[in-house]
């Protein structure tokens, strides 16, 4: 909707990290499949933004969604997509997955 104001709340991976160890967080990986198979991050869905739709979302369950990418500027695209589809998904990785290893997080080969 136009003039409607959608704002990305930036979390740390420390954050979305504890998060996910505790059942809070779903990790939403809109990074394109040849990073994904270069390096993942371990508990994430992938839903490329090149490529994205909001009806490609998996259901949350309960969880709250958070996007993350490389650097932390697509995973703030993805959720203002998803907020303009009419869903409160206004949460991303800051920093992507280089501030999640630059956290010393574990990250697998995809």
């Amino acid at each position: 909707m136009a003039g409607e104001a959608h704002t990305v709340h930036d979390l740390t991976p420390e954050e979305v990290s504890k998060g996910i160890a505790d059942g809070k967080y779903l990790l939403v990986d809109v990074r394109e499949p040849n990073e994904v198979a270069v390096e993942a991050y371990p508990d994430a869905i992938v839903v490329p933004l090149s490529t994205f739709d909001s009806a490609d979302l998996p259901d949350p369950a309960g969880k709250q969604i958070v996007f993350a990418c490389r650097s932390g500027k697509r995973s703030v695209t993805a959720s203002l997509a998803a907020q303009a589809d009419g869903l409160a998904y206004d949460k991303h990785l800051a920093g992507g997955i280089l501030g999640w290893k630059a956290a010393g997080l574990p990250t697998k080969a995809g």
